[in-house]
């Protein structure tokens, strides 16, 4: 059996909250792809998408948000802009009229083999190896399943 390794009365330092933590590294992660998307004329939001359609092909706009995360209402601007941009577009799903397929277009297709240096750039930057991106990754993909999974009320 597991011997507790923070007093009751650490518990509630802020410095030992798991959410606390996660809110500055995710601010701090993401400040810090700024200066490597720039020249790529993405935000880090966009380049998640970019990501998502390079990795997964062609998809509904309903689920291109699931697989962000993201509800719609967040995900239409960051689509939108990246058509303006000349990046994706946006077409009739031929098997629903109401629906949009989302695809890169040959211009943000092109823009992957540039994408493709940002997560070696990423991991020199933040000094992590590829072991400990497995490891983060795998700890992240527990808490995500665990954060899905938990009562909500």
């Amino acid at each position: 059996m597991d011997s507790a390794i923070l007093r009751d009365e650490d518990l509630l330092k802020l410095e030992k909250q798991v959410c606390f933590g996660l809110a500055v590294a995710s601010r701090s992660v993401i400040s810090a792809y700024k200066p490597v998307l720039d020249p790529l004329g993405l935000t880090h939001p966009q380049y998640l998408v970019m990501l998502a359609l390079w990795d997964l092909g062609p998809m509904s706009a309903s689920t291109l948000s699931g697989h962000l995360h993201l509800d719609p209402g967040t995900l239409s601007p960051l689509v939108k802009r990246l058509e303006t941009a000349g990046l994706v577009a946006k077409t009739k799903n031929p098997d629903d009229e109401r629906a949009v397929v989302i695809q890169p277009t040959e211009k943000g297709a092109a823009l992957r083999a540039e994408a493709v240096k940002v997560p070696r750039e990423m991991m020199a930057r933040l000094a992590l190896s590829e072991k400990d991106v497995l490891e983060l990754r795998s700890i992240l993909d527990r808490m995500i399943a665990a954060g899905a999974n938990a009562p909500k009320s």
